[in-house]
């Protein structure tokens, strides 16, 4: 039987998120550059996108770069920028023959111009699809993200729009970037590296997290299925008993 037909398509997910990490890494062990490695990864992106749309995970969400790689070299950002708008571009096909409807979260208005309207026109033409939903995580970091709902809540508590008793999850929920998705299952991250990385802190709450040595550039469509077999695996408890589950 093969690692897809393990999969009971019942019991999927209904969010992944993934940290694809260690292009550099890839790159450096092939004695090639660092954009070279970035560039190979958006090969893993093609193939675990059309894997989950086909498979039926109904929301994925792909951290694609965070607050903190600004600091990174200069020519890296450049280069990861440009190849935003490339990627973006040339999986407008992709995206719309999976019906696969495109999302960002994160601060947006730090983009270059140019990677930040090709990704609006992106999301306007992939609106109305229906089949699963990608948000791809940019300039993002979940603790910042987190600060701004805390902002946003004191304002309103201040100008008597609510009241500070009011404030529960649920009207966090609905200040977060990722207001319109439910809460993350799975979380998988390559590479070999154990950390969270400033990322959806607040939404992986009650996820299960999948750590695999393989580097991003590596990750391939029967890897996302070991991942999905493993999260089927697992009993998820939400703080009850076994007892009280059965």
């Amino acid at each position: 039987m093969s690692l897809k037909d393990q999969i009971n398509k019942e019991k999927l997910p209904k969010h992944v998120a993934i940290i694809m990490d260690g292009n550099g890494r890839w790159a450096k062990q092939k004695g090639m550059l660092r954009a070279i490695g970035h560039e190979n990864g958006t090969k893993s992106v093609r193939q675990t996108v059309e894997a989950s749309a086909e498979i039926g995970i109904k929301n994925l969400t792909l951290y694609a770069f965070s607050t903190e790689n600004w600091n990174r070299p200069k020519l890296e950002v450049q280069t990861l920028m440009k190849l935003l708008v490339k990627s973006l571009k040339k999986e407008i096909k992709t995206l719309q023959d999976n019906s696969i409807k495109l999302c960002a979260i994160g601060c947006l208005s730090d983009l270059p111009k140019k990677a930040h309207q090709e990704l609006l026109d992106v999301i306007e033409k992939t609106k109305d699809n229906k089949n699963m939903t990608l948000t791809l995580a940019l300039s993002y970091g979940s603790r910042e993200e987190i600060v701004n709902v805390i902002k946003e809540l004191s304002v309103k508590v201040k100008n008597n729009i609510i009241s500070a008793e009011s404030i529960d999850e649920s009207i966090i929920n609905k200040h977060l970037y990722t207001q319109n998705l439910p809460d993350v299952d799975l979380l998988i991250r390559t590479s070999g590296e154990q950390r969270i990385s400033n990322f959806l802190l607040w939404q992986i709450a009650y996820a299960e997290l999948y750590f695999t040595d393989i580097l991003w550039p590596d990750f391939r469509k029967e890897d996302l299925y070991e991942a999905l077999i493993n999260y089927q695996n697992r009993e998820r408890r939400f703080g009850k008993t076994s007892e009280q589950l059965t």
